[in-house]
C-alpha cells in the first residue's frame, strides 16, 4: 500500500493530477481544493488512499491526515463509494462535514451528486458516534467557514477558491468580517 507521496506536479486532468516521484508518474485523484493549491506550487505532498477493485487500482490523495481519515470513515458507510466521498470533500471541509454529522444536518451532504436523503441520513447515523468527540469550538468555526464559503460562491468564486480564502482567515470570528478579509485575500491573488 502507498501511504504518502511527495513529488513534483507534472500534469493536471479532470479531477486528478500526475505526481512525478523520482521519475515515476502517479495518477492521483484529488478534490478540487487540493488540485487548486497544487496548481500554484511546484512540489506537493499527499496522503494516499489506495483504492483496489477487482479490475482497477486507483490512488486518491489528500493534503492532510485528517482529510484521509474522514474519507475512510465516509467510505465505510454502505452506499458511499470513493467517488461520492471525494465529492463530499469537494463541497465542504472536513470540519464542516463533521459538524454536519454531529448536528444531524443532512443538507450539506445531499448537495453531493449521488447522495440522497436516505444515504445522508445513514451517513449521519453510522458516523455520529465516530465523530462525536469533535469539539464545540471546532463546530462553531466550521459553521462560520461554511457561511463564508457559501457567500463567496454566491459572489461568483468557485468552491476551491472560496474554501482556500475562508481557511486563510482564522483569527476573525464575525462572519461579515471574515467575508471581507477573504475577499481581500482573493483580490490580492487576482
Amino acid at each position: 500500500m502507498i501511504g504518502k507521496l511527495k513529488g513534483i506536479v507534472d500534469y493536471f486532468g479532470e479531477g486528478y493530477l500526475v505526481l512525478d516521484v523520482n521519475n515515476v508518474g502517479y495518477k492521483v485523484f484529488c478534490n478540487e481544493v487540493t488540485i487548486g493549491k497544487a496548481s500554484s506550487s511546484k512540489t506537493l505532498e499527499l496522503f494516499i488512499f489506495t483504492n483496489v477493485k477487482e479490475d482497477q487500482l486507483s490512488l486518491i490523495g489528500f493534503e492532510t491526515q485528517n482529510e484521509l481519515e474522514l474519507f475512510e470513515l465516509l467510505i465505510s458507510v454502505s452506499g458511499v463509494g470513493p467517488k461520492a466521498a471525494l465529492n463530499i470533500l469537494n463541497i465542504a471541509s472536513p470540519d464542516v462535514v463533521k459538524t454536519a454529522i454531529v448536528n444531524q444536518d443532512s443538507s450539506i451532504l445531499t448537495q453531493v451528486s449521488g447522495i440522497g436523503k436516505k444515504t445522508a441520513e445513514r451517513l449521519i447515523l453510522e458516523l455520529q458516534n465516530k465523530v462525536k468527540d469533535f469539539s464545540v469550538a471546532s463546530q462553531e468555526t466550521a459553521r462560520y467557514d461554511q457561511d463564508v464559503i457559501e457567500a463567496l460562491v454566491a459572489m461568483g468564486y468557485n468552491i476551491s477558491e472560496a474554501r482556500e480564502a475562508a481557511q486563510g482567515v482564522k483569527e476573525v470570528v464575525d462572519v461579515s468580517d471574515k467575508i471581507k478579509l477573504a475577499l481581500k485575500s482573493l483580490a490580492r491573488k487576482n
